[in-house]
Parts: structure tokens; sequence; C-alpha cells
């Protein structure tokens, strides 16, 4: 058996130096790692590294690691980047990118989610006058919170909505959801990184040290260099949560209110965020489960002919023992919204709840198999000044009466975000987020729900801004061409060039972009 072992792990070496093309020397940190059990080439490893949940895009790696360490990381890295650009490395955290982003075709994905070994977990520390975490930047935000909690009753202050997402992952982009318009994003609530550059060095780097790195990394699409801890700022935990719904038929009204409830700064709620709805089964599904099913909600009886409702989402967070404060505060809160009367709509759930109430609905739809289908999202931040154009072009032109999934709209503040890092934003003050959430469902007899259906509309919405010059920026952007890259940075493009030189000179990281290699390649799993 040994003997066996001895010549399969030789046939697999051999394999993975003839595909990097390396001599003897920088090939010696991946064979100690490949012998520790750590660089695998088996191909339930490969094929599980060669898709991503939005199942848009495949593409091999010739290996996969599990990084056990920093070191192991910058051991990879320093190995890739001696064999020049003719192998690419990505981290991958939960897999959850939609258009193969944490792909590394012919190179080597970290699966990054793997990697914490087992031992204590990360408790909070309180120093220098606030509370924070360091925590293994594959670690999920779900994991954090239950570790912070449990330490202290703490936890971070922005999230996304849905947890079960790596914090390495999130700050490679943002990090958003509906307490950013107050706290900003996740990567406004970071107090310091350790971070392996493409070169294979490891930097420790904050607004005070190494800070051009720092600020490249956090919403730099993993192209600077691969976050391995975050030190992420805690508060103290609510206990309890607040949530409520409204809807309206008159979108002017709508987002003047959304855009009043974020600009408070004394008494306010907590969450904001809102929901498009012009499918009749959709508000009482999945996101908007949340109204009775004993009394459905019916489109055509509160949205007339228009066809078409929003929904505004908000929650007022607080301790059990302010419960006889919380009454009165989103009473007043509510007292001068102009939603359709009647259509309010309160729950009280714990704090713990009310964050995993997006991975409930994603247990049901595993349940119904309409987990994984092809998820051909569409993320874009739309300057507030041409929200009304995007609404009447959109959301009641282009969709039509099925979307094909949730749409999410919600406003945030431009202040509450650092200019200095690499997220491109629209250049108004406020901005909305309107996400196209959708799924595609490949044996459905509905032409309306087809993959290539939902791509098309897609690209007629994306079609539908360039003609209407609404300057919108993709947010978990995807793009063919180069070309198109350096219209989404504007001018932020030389910056990103001159750091992209700095961190990672030979192009090895965030090969699943296609910035500077050729993108994935379309899915075959799910024909069309």
């Amino acid at each position: 058996m040994a003997v066996k072992r001895h010549a399969l792990l030789l046939l697999l070496i051999c394999r993975l130096l003839s595909t990097l093309g390396l001599t003897v020397a920088p090939a010696e940190p991946l064979l100690q790692l490949f012998d520790s059990g750590i660089v695998r080439l088996d191909p339930p490893a490969l094929e599980a590294a060669s898709s991503d949940f939005g199942a848009l895009f495949t593409a091999a790696p010739t290996a996969v690691a599990r990084p056990r360490s920093a070191e192991d990381v910058a051991g990879l890295v320093r190995s890739a980047h001696a064999a020049g650009s003719s192998f690419p490395v990505s981290a991958r955290g939960c897999g959850h990118s939609t258009h193969g982003q944490a792909l590394a075709p012919g190179g080597l994905v970290l699966e990054m989610a793997h990697g914490r070994l087992p031992g204590p977990r990360p408790t909070p520390v309180y120093a220098g006058g606030q509370h924070y975490v360091d925590v293994w930047g594959g670690d999920s935000w779900d994991d954090v919170l239950s570790w912070t909690l449990g330490h202290g009753g703490l936890a971070p202050k922005s999230w996304t909505d849905y947890l079960h997402l790596s914090v390495g992952g999130t700050l490679s982009n943002a990090g958003i959801s509906g307490q950013a318009f107050h706290h900003g994003p996740q990567i406004s609530n970071v107090l310091e990184l350790d971070v392996v550059t493409g070169k294979g060095e490891m930097v420790t780097c904050s607004n005070e040290e190494n800070s051009e790195l720092f600020n490249a990394v956090l919403g730099g699409l993993g192209q600077f260099g691969i976050i391995t801890r975050a030190r992420i700022a805690l508060e103290r935990a609510p206990q309890r949560a607040r949530w409520i719904r409204v809807l309206y038929s008159d979108f002017a009204a709508f987002t003047r209110d959304q855009e009043r409830l974020i600009a408070l700064s004394g008494e306010r709620f907590d969450y904001v965020e809102g929901l498009v709805i012009v499918d009749e089964g959709l508000i009482n599904n999945w996101r908007s489960s949340f109204f009775s099913p004993k009394n459905p909600v019916k489109i055509g009886s509160v949205a007339g002919e228009q066809r078409v409702l929003y929904c505004l989402e908000m929650a007022k967070y607080y301790h059990e023992e302010d419960g006889g404060e919380v009454d009165g505060a989103v009473e007043r809160l509510l007292r001068w919204l102009r939603y359709i009367p009647a259509t309010e709509f309160t729950t009280d759930l714990t704090y713990v709840e009310f964050l995993g109430r997006v991975h409930r609905a994603e247990e049901r739809l595993r349940g119904k198999g309409l987990w994984e289908v092809p998820h051909p999202w569409l993320n874009l931040f739309v300057p507030a000044s041409r929200i009304a154009d995007f609404d009447a072009g959109v959301f009641r032109g282009i969709l039509g009466n099925n979307t094909g999934g949730p749409v999410l709209i919600y406003p945030m503040n431009k202040n509450k975000w650092d200019v200095r890092s690499s997220v491109v934003m629209p250049d108004e003050d406020v901005f909305y987020l309107v996400a196209f959430l959708r799924s595609a469902l490949p044996n459905s007899d509905d032409p309306t729900q087809s993959l290539e259906h939902l791509k098309q509309q897609n690209q007629e919405i994306l079609e539908f801004c360039h003609h209407a010059h609404i300057k919108i920026k993709q947010y978990l952007p995807h793009y063919k061409t180069q070309e198109e890259w350096v219209d989404h940075f504007g001018p932020n493009w030389n910056r990103f060039i001159e750091r992209k030189a700095e961190f990672d000179p030979n192009h090895i990281l965030g090969s699943g972009h296609g910035i500077f290699h050729p993108s994935p390649s379309p899915s075959s799993l799910f024909p069309s």
C-alpha cells in the first residue's frame, strides 16, 4: 500500500510540475504542502472548485489547497508568483460568488473556509477604547456572530443579508445590507488586516500602517492580496428586533420615505431595505414569507392598475430592558411615512433570528430543490437622482410581470464609505443598491424562468441604463472585456493599475474576474 501511494504521489507531483512549468526550487513549498495533505489534485476536489453559487461559469483548476495558516498561504502564493502569470491563484471562501470570480482556470484555488485548525475560537478584545475580534479570512460571518455573542454579548456593526459568507470574501467586495446607511459597509468597520500579497509577502496593514495595501484590499475584488486575518470592530449586540413591513404603490413616496429614514441622526430605525414586487406570488414567498400565509396579500387588491408594489422593510433593535420604549419609538418613526393604509405588518424576534432570516429561506428552497440552480444575479449602484427613471424603465417596463426572484432596492449614504478603498460608487451623496436576485429553473415550462431569458433581461437593463445615461456602477461586478473594466473604474483605473503593479506584479490573483486574464467559460452544468 505504501509503494502504491508513493507511486501515485510521484505521478501527481509530476502532473503539478508539468502544469506549472516550475523548476524544483520554487516548487519545493508546494511539494511540502502536498505531502502534508494541504494541496489536493483529486477529481472531487477539483470539480468542487470549478464552479460557484452562480453556476454560470466553469473553470477547472490544476490544484486545490486548504491552507491552515497565513504561512501556508504565503508559501503557495510565492510558488505561483515564481511561475509568472501562467499560474493564477484565487481565494475561495464559501463559494457564493455568482460569475466565477473565485475560479482559477488552470491554476490554484485556495479553499480558505476549510483552513482554520481545531482549537479555541477567536474571542473579543477590548483595547484602545473599543472592542474588536481577530478572525481568519475564511471564517463565516455566521460563526463570527456566534463567537462574539458568546463572549460578552458583542457583535459586528455591519452585516450582509446572508451570513454564510466568508469574512475575506465580503471584505473583498464591500459587504452591505440594510445597516450600511448608518454603519457603512463592512469594509468601513475593519481596523486591521493581515494580507498575503501577490508576491507571497505577509503584511499587516491598517489606516496607520501600510495604508495603501489596506485600502487597496478592501473592496479590491481579491486583486491585490489574500486576507488571512481581519480585525473587526464590535459593539454591544441588541437582543431583539422589531421588524416592520409596509407597502407602497407610489414609487416617489417610497423612495422619499427611504431617503428620509436614512438621513435621520437621532431616533431612527437600525435597518432599512426595500423590495420591488411585480409577481403576484412573490409577495408571499421567500424573502416575503414575513406575511401570514393565512392572510396572503394580493397585488391587485392594493396596487390597482399599476401592478407594481414597493415593500419597505424596517427594523428597530432593542434590549429586553428597553422593551417598553420600542412601541413608542416605532410609532413615532412610522407616523410620517406615506405607505398604503392597512398594509403594515409587524413581528418581533430575537436579533439572531432576524440576522438569520435569509438562511432560513435558503433551507426551505434547498428542501424544494430550488437553491442549487443557476443564479444570474445583477447588482447595481444607481444614483439617487436617477432612481425614478430607473423605476419607469425597468421596474415598470423591462421586468414585465415576472422577476424570477427578489428585487431589492435601498439607499445608502456615501459619507459612510471610505473613498480610499477600491470600491467604485456613483458620484452622488446618496445612491441605491438595486439587486436582481434571480434563479433560473432549467426544467420549467415557463420561458420567463429560463436562464437565457433572465440573462437577456439583465443585458436589457444594462443597455437601458447606458442609453438613458444613468451612470450606474455594478456591485459584485462582472465584465467580459478589459475595456469594460476600464469604464467601470473610470478615473480610479490608474490607481487600480498602480496598486496591481505594486502588490501583484505578475497578475496571478483574482483571475476569475477576467480583468487581466480571459474570463472563465460559461457553465455547461445547467442547459438553458
